[in-house]
């Protein structure tokens, strides 16, 4: 069985995509979070894993 595509042409499409810089990522304030943590714990009674919504 021959491999599937050529070593030689490995990486070719991610070295043609142009390089766009990463956006500065804006964490929640500490209240912010803990209010989240609270509501998914508490009032939605989410269990740990559990991590839609």
């Amino acid at each position: 069985m021959p491999t599937h595509g050529a070593l030689s042409k490995a990486g070719k499409v991610r070295s043609q995509t142009p390089k766009i810089p990463a956006k500065q990522k804006v964490k929640p304030s500490p209240k912010n979070r803990n209010r989240r943590n609270y509501e998914k714990r508490i009032v939605l009674q989410r269990k740990p894993g559990q991590n839609w919504l």
